[in-house]
């Protein structure tokens, strides 16, 4: 039995977040950021049917505990990347 192949339309958007908690470091020319990302994108690169969204999301300087809004945590609840409604 052949395995059929998944179509454009049933591929796996991927949206990569990258956030570091503070800023110290994140004036390097490679920072947690980057390293973070290249991560992500070689995971997502490995896993068949899953396609990376141009987009990048990366909040730096923000630490999950201060209950703020992460900026560019909204970006894709926005534009539907994380699977919720387009706004």
């Amino acid at each position: 039995m052949r395995k059929s192949k998944s179509s454009p339309s049933d591929a796996k958007r991927c949206a990569v977040y990258t956030r570091k908690s503070t800023a110290a470091g994140l004036e390097m020319e490679f920072n947690s950021l980057d390293a973070q990302r290249e991560s992500c994108v070689s995971y997502v690169q490995r896993q068949p049917g899953w396609v990376l969204v141009d987009e990048s999301y990366d909040d730096g300087g923000f630490t999950g505990l201060s209950g703020h809004p992460k900026p560019a945590n909204e970006g894709p609840l926005k534009t539907g990347q994380w699977g919720g409604p387009r706004r």
